[in-house]
């Protein structure tokens, strides 16, 4: 059965990579035509904005997945272009959608746990886009136009997440017995979902009916608050743990400079308050749980000591 996965980024990767070893036909797309995909996925260059592009790629393929990621800075005006390359491949050959989101859509929750049922109340502009998208799909799936299955996971991390807030600022230092940075309010309890969980539920969504025509959390571990993550970190690196966090002055200077940091403060109050996300419908249906926070630290604490700066 031939699987199609555009985007190649460290959950791409992991989806392609899990495709492959349960026996189906993987083609993966990004613009390079090169990947860190291992054997049996075949890595194809093009651009996911051309519906003829992609419907080409995607004919005869059962499942395509959507987990396409533009540079933040760019994600009004690149995003939904992307998505609707993808939306066209689906549609023209019949291929079930299965798309990658983040939880930016439901806004700031006051602290509530977030669960599928909330509303869509995000009112930046990167939230709002993500709202849009969403509901695009569903719409979609409702009307008849395709099949679409959405999984949400939160801030990621693991094997190749280096770009994300528990990324390459606290796993790299960690290991060099450095101090990890992080932004907002590190007691805050935090939600945050590991690489090849993530995947592991993208292709379970692709492959089971059940999932169909809704959005699903993907599974977490059970939510821990940053500073504590953060010294699990440490201790599988064996270091000893400290935290620096940004203040939102040096934010504000920082932002001037760096446009990611910039675009990361319409985001701030996901670490300002808690965020603690409920997969619990998600593995209820198939009984599927997230890795151990330790098992999971320890695997990607690893990695980036096998993968050191600059390599």
């Amino acid at each position: 059965m031939k699987h199609v996965v555009f985007g190649t980024g460290p959950i791409g990767t992991a989806l392609a990579d899990i495709l492959a070893g349960q026996g189906h036909k993987v083609v993966a797309v990004n613009r390079s035509g090169t990947a860190g995909t291992g054997d049996g996925v075949e890595v194809i260059a093009g651009d996911a904005t051309d519906s003829a592009f992609t419907s080409s790629v995607a004919e005869g393929a059962a499942v395509v997945y959507q987990c396409l990621n533009p540079p933040y800075t760019k994600w009004p005006q690149l995003f939904p272009p992307l998505q609707a390359g993808v939306f066209d491949a689906a549609a023209a050959t019949g291929a079930k959608l299965v798309a990658l989101e983040n939880l930016y859509m439901y806004g700031p929750t006051d602290g509530a746990p977030l669960t599928e049922e909330l509303p869509y109340a995000a009112t930046g502009s990167k939230g709002a886009v993500r709202a849009r998208m969403a509901q695009d799909l569903l719409d979609a799936h409702r009307s008849g136009i395709l099949r679409t299955a959405i999984g949400r996971a939160s801030d990621y991390f693991g094997p190749g997440g280096l770009m994300s807030a528990m990324g390459e600022r606290v796993f790299y230092p960690a290991v060099a017995g450095k101090k990890a940075q992080v932004m907002g309010d590190p007691d805050q309890p935090h939600s945050y979902s590991f690489i090849p969980d993530i995947a592991a539920g993208l292709a379970a969504l692709g492959s089971d009916d059940r999932a169909d025509g809704r959005a699903w959390h993907l599974p977490n571990a059970p939510a821990t608050t940053t500073r504590e993550f953060i010294t699990k970190v440490f201790k599988a690196a064996g270091t000893a743990p400290g935290v620096s966090v940004m203040p939102p002055l040096m934010m504000n200077v920082v932002g001037l400079f760096n446009g990611t940091v910039r675009e990361l403060k319409e985001m701030m109050y996901g670490y300002k308050e808690p965020f603690v996300v409920d997969s619990s419908d998600y593995e209820s249906t198939f009984g599927h749980s997230a890795t151990a926070h330790e098992e999971a630290i320890a695997t990607t604490v690893e990695w980036y000591r096998a993968n050191p700066r600059g390599r």
